[in-house]
């Protein structure tokens, strides 16, 4: 039970982190300030990292492509704009999850951002 509890503890933490690194990027990019609306982006930007990823050869290739598509589709813009929403949410992530792994001694990753 515990292990059930520490995992989805484990999984609410890396979704916030996920939804507040999309929120920044897309507040700096597409000037788009809704926290919800990042939340469910990084929820459906996981599951389509998650439904193409294990694909032979062209997965990583294909779900990083899925994942920029979701961006696109939920925020203003076009292409270009959600990559770099995506490219800055990335670096986001990553400065969040130094402050909780290193300074707060958490072993957290981020849904809703790969390789993050």
């Amino acid at each position: 039970m515990v292990s059930i509890v520490g995992s989805f503890v484990a999984f609410l933490v890396a979704l916030i982190v996920g939804g507040l690194a999309i929120y920044a990027s897309a507040r700096v990019v597409a000037d788009v300030d809704d926290y919800s609306h990042a939340f469910v982006t990084a929820i459906l930007g996981g599951f389509a990292w998650g439904l193409t990823a294990w694909i032979p050869l062209f997965g990583p290739i294909l779900a990083l492509i899925a994942w920029v598509w979701v961006i696109n589709w939920r925020y203003p813009g076009g292409w270009g704009v959600a990559a770099a929403i995506g490219f800055i949410a990335w670096l986001a992530a990553i400065a969040i999850l130094f402050v909780l792994n290193a300074v707060f001694g958490l072993g957290v990753g981020a849904f809703g951002v790969p390789g993050a």
